[in-house]
């Protein structure tokens, strides 16, 4: 799909790169040429993530432990990987979502969500653009994963909705004050896309799991991990250098069928003949 040197060059952070969505973006830059450093809480997980990709793709990748969550060791992050060279891409994916009752969850869960998400995506694009900024550098791409309740809202992960849509903000506001300045933001919206971990909380056997999914999404079937690598592929590259302060949606049409007169409809979908013949208004008899 891409040339193989499409990234070569190319300095990438992946913020949660070790596992999920992070892990297959950060694999696939690998692939494209780009030297790439995954960061995550879990060091044991990240060296082990990136001793597999190497082997995988023969590519240069290097692990930094860091808590996003934490502005000094964001600083310090930065400043580890600066003083080897500096970034030309952050990838805002480090997450963290729960499932919950809203009314039920404690000021610590929302805190652990907003941390994750909200503050640790805005300190380490403060301290990426900060650096650029600084140093007068052009060309760079600062790129974020929302989710469809960025756009909609979503019941029981309102944590996580709100965070996402501060991260939305945050990438349409950068797009037009750093624009001038050669640095572009912007951010793919994944429906589902399963992950170990995550899937099994957000879709348990009690929501009707993967087959219940299924049914929501026009395309009848959940995303695979390359299609989105290969999104995230080409909204960093110089190719996309016209695309700023944009969220692009990856989701099988699902958030078109759920909203907009969607949601009365979805179930239509899977009528059978004589489900539409039993509505179809009767011809009237006799004059």
């Amino acid at each position: 799909m891409f040339q193989p040197d499409l990234l070569k060059g190319k300095r990438i952070l992946v913020t949660g790169g070790g596992t999920g969505l992070g892990r297959s973006m950060a694999h696939r830059y690998l692939e494209l040429g780009a030297n790439v450093v995954i960061c995550g809480r879990r060091e044991d997980v990240l060296k082990q993530t990136a001793e597999e990709l190497a082997k995988e793709t023969g590519g240069e990748i290097e692990t930094v432990g860091c808590d996003v969550r934490i502005p000094d060791a964001v600083e310090a992050m930065m400043d580890k990987i600066w003083a080897k060279r500096p970034l030309d891409i952050l990838v805002n994916n480090a997450a963290g979502q729960i499932l919950a009752q809203t009314n039920k969850m404690s000021s610590r869960a929302i805190d652990a969500v907003l941390g994750i998400v909200l503050h640790g995506s805005a300190y380490c694009t403060v301290a990426a653009g900060r650096r650029w900024i600084d140093a007068g550098e052009r060309n760079k791409v600062v790129m974020s994963i929302l989710t469809v309740s960025s756009l909609t809202g979503a019941p029981f992960t309102v944590p996580s909705a709100m965070a996402k849509a501060g991260v939305l903000a945050m990438t349409k506001s950068l797009a037009v004050e750093w624009g001038p300045k050669g640095i572009r933001t912007c951010a793919i919206v994944p429906g589902p896309f399963p992950t170990e971990g995550a899937w099994s909380r957000l879709m348990p056997k009690e929501r009707g799991g993967q087959d219940e999914m299924i049914k929501a999404i026009p395309m009848r079937r959940v995303g695979e991990h390359i299609e989105l690598a290969n999104l995230a592929a080409f909204l960093v590259s110089d190719g996309a250098a016209y695309i700023n302060g944009d969220a692009i949606v990856i989701d099988g049409g699902k958030m078109l069928q759920s909203g907009g007169g969607g949601a009365n409809t979805s179930a239509m979908l899977d009528w059978t003949d004589d489900q539409w013949e039993a509505i179809r208004p009767k011809k009237k008899s006799g004059p």
